[in-house]
């Protein structure tokens, strides 16, 4: 990864899921220094000893920092000598986000603008912030927040000197097995020998793996502009071939017990809006949403408009490649989670 060469790369909730598919991509390249960056020191010291198992000759390139993307102070002195930055800390649990939204704003769009702000004084040169499916047509507290920060990287991205600090976004769907995620809640079930609880069967989610993520994050990163919105074509399928799928891997005679919609869930997600899609690119495997440079001088657009508008229509779960069961068992058993979970299990 030359692009990384010699450099420090912060990561905000660090300690996620996402983070860890970071340091296990980029460890043993010629990178200099990863930074996590959480406030969770129990999750910190569990990685650091993990790293140093796995990676025993480059885990020294791992330095760990305690602190709250809500708190400036703590993230702005992290930053010094910060090349670049994978904004990744957020609250992201739905029901959760539905009975405490106002710790969703805290964490998720001051956090953001805590993270942009700091990174700007401190001469970071690149940030990408990472975004979800829910931010578009939002219906819950979760993904009413991750639209508002999409909002502020935008809206900080005009006026911050691009060449200074650049800063863009990501949207993508469901991570499988993912922290938090159905399937390892699916797996769980089945070994316990309970019923596996499905919300809607008909429900459709987009699915990709994490290794799809940071895929997106790096093409982001070498691809994008500041402002820019950086979309990942992905296919879908329903909850209920998605726990079909997981059943007949581990468990055939595993039950399936519908439970209902949970607060805040929608019966499919977006991942380009039809209103974006009047300046969006296709630009193959990805969609970029560039930055509206208009200004607030609105007087000029009561004479003068723009007629143009591209053909692009909204893209979501219902509208994409939806995929079967024998499909999804497909994508499911290329996952080392999925493969270390089947390992001595016998149903």
């Amino acid at each position: 990864m030359g692009i990384f060469k010699d450099k420090v790369l912060m990561i905000t909730g660090g300690t996620g899921s996402f983070g860890n598919a970071v340091l296990k991509r980029f460890l043993e390249t010629d990178i200099k220094e990863i930074r996590i960056f959480s406030r969770d020191e129990k999750k910190q010291d569990d990685m650091r000893h993990e790293y140093q198992v796995m990676f025993p000759e480059a885990s020294n390139k791992i330095k760990f920092y305690i602190g709250d993307v809500r708190d400036f102070r703590s993230v702005r002195d992290a930053m010094y000598d910060v090349d670049y930055i994978f904004h990744a800390a957020a609250l992201k649990q739905v029901p959760s986000c539905e009975f405490f939204p106002i710790e969703a704003v805290r964490t998720n769009v001051l956090g953001t603008d805590n993270v942009l702000t700091a990174a700007n004084e401190m001469g970071v040169k690149k940030i990408v912030c990472l975004s979800t499916d829910k931010a578009a047509y939002p219906i819950n507290a979760m993904g009413t927040s991750k639209a508002l920060m999409e909002k502020v990287v935008v809206a900080k991205s005009r006026t911050v000197a691009p060449e200074k600090t650049m800063i863009c976004c990501t949207r993508y769907g469901n991570v499988m097995c993912s922290r938090g995620s159905v399937i390892p809640l699916f797996i769980d079930q089945i070994k316990k020998g309970k019923c596996m609880t499905v919300t809607e069967p008909k429900m459709t989610r987009f699915i990709m793996s994490l290794e799809e993520a940071v895929d997106l994050v790096l093409f982001a990163f070498e691809n994008a502009s500041s402002g820019d919105i950086m979309v990942q074509k992905a296919p879908a399928c329903t909850i209920e071939v998605l726990a079909q799928a997981v059943r007949e891997i581990f468990n055939p005679k595993a039950e399936i017990k519908v439970i209902g919609i949970r607060h805040g869930e929608k019966m499919y997600e977006t991942l380009l809006t039809n209103e974006e899609c009047a300046h969006a690119i296709d630009l193959g495997n990805f969609y970029r949403v560039s930055v509206d440079k208009r200004d607030l001088n609105y007087d000029k657009y009561f004479t003068h408009g723009n007629v143009e508008r591209n053909v692009l229509k909204e893209f979501n779960s219902n509208n994409t490649k939806i995929l079967g069961v024998e499909e999804v068992k497909e994508k499911l058993l290329q996952l080392k989670y999925i493969q270390e979970q089947l390992e001595g299990w016998e149903c």
